[in-house]
This record gives structure tokens, sequence and C-alpha cells, in this order.
């Protein structure tokens, strides 16, 4: 199945939206979309970041999605320096 890409950051966003926590693991978009390849999901990902709707976070070991301007990470950035 090909997401189109347009619907599905729109998903993506309302997803994360509606949410109460500010980080998302990659499994956790896969549930939005069960029928599409991983590397579908990935590649919308990928142009959400790209399009700065999206933050790319990791700790080293793990890795997470977040939306721009969101949660107590994005807030200590803007503090430094």
């Amino acid at each position: 199945m090909a997401l189109d890409v347009a619907e599905a950051k729109q998903q993506i966003v309302e997803f994360c939206e509606s949410k109460k926590k500010t980080k998302f693991y990659f499994n956790d978009f896969l549930k939005i979309f069960p029928d599409a390849k991983a590397r579908e999901v990935k590649k919308i990902l990928t142009a959400l970041i790209k399009d700065e709707t999206l933050v790319y976070w990791s700790s080293g070991s793990t890795t997470m999605y977040g939306l721009k301007g969101a949660g107590k990470q994005e807030e200590a950035e803007h503090e430094e320096g």
C-alpha cells in the first residue's frame, strides 16, 4: 500500500498532538499505518523532519521523534547559551 504523503503527514501530526507525551518511538508510528511498510513510514517521518515539523531525538541508544517546540527537551535547548 502506497501512502499518500500529505495525508500521512497530517495523520502523524494529529497523532502527536492528541497524546500527552511529547516523544514517540518509531514503532508508535507504525501502529498508525498497519498496512504500510516500515520504510514508507520512515520516509514520511524523514520528510516531516526536513519540513521542521518533527524533531529527531536520540539518547545514543534510543531514537525518538516529537513535534518541534514541544516537550522539556526543547525548552532546555533554548536555555543554553
